[in-house]
């Protein structure tokens, strides 16, 4: 099965809220069209998860997560920030980003990255 990863880094723009709308609307047509969808945050866009101001696009994620689509966020960053705990509750999982990028790679994953 092919995989599609987005890559949601940036939060300026609207591009995070962009990224997760984008997500929501692929997983919507990923299983018909044989395409596995993942969801990876770094950078900024993981400081936007617990902003206030950001309150639709945390819900966007935590949704696809409910959904069955796999969200994960680089787990260093998150360990810098020490909001473990408060990602996991929302049903985020972790990964380092040096391991998710040789696993896309090995994995011939296309990843779109906003």
């Amino acid at each position: 099965m092919k995989k599609l990863v987005i890559h949601i880094f940036h939060v300026h723009e609207n591009a995070a809220i962009t990224g997760a709308k984008l997500a929501e609307r692929v997983r919507q047509v990923a299983a018909e069209r044989g395409v596995a969808l993942e969801i990876f945050i770094f950078g900024a866009a993981i400081g936007a998860l617990s902003d206030p101001a950001q309150t639709e696009y945390r819900d966007a994620l935590v949704a696809l997560a409910k959904a069955g689509v796999p969200v994960n966020v680089c787990q260093q960053t998150v360990e810098n920030m020490g909001q473990v705990d408060a990602l996991k509750t929302l049903g985020l999982a972790l990964e380092y980003a040096r391991d998710a990028f040789i696993r896309f790679t090995l994995e011939g994953a296309t990843i779109v990255s906003l």
